[in-house]
């Protein structure tokens, strides 16, 4: 699957997937071939990070 390029609509993907999907963001990108540093490099740009304890973006 392709991720959204904007980082905005990748915040709300991701988050909404963790939310109802997954456990954390590990389990999401093994399931989706996708690699976390990209992502988590992505949205640092727009200041969200990865919240373990929450499971989401902050």
């Amino acid at each position: 699957m392709n991720l959204p390029k904007d980082p905005v609509m990748l915040l709300s993907y991701l988050n909404t997937q963790l939310r109802d999907n997954y456990n954390s963001l590990e389990a999401l990108c093994d399931a989706l071939d996708a690699d976390q540093a990209t992502i988590e490099a992505t949205l640092a740009g727009i200041d969200y990070h990865y919240n373990r304890e929450l499971n989401q973006f902050k």
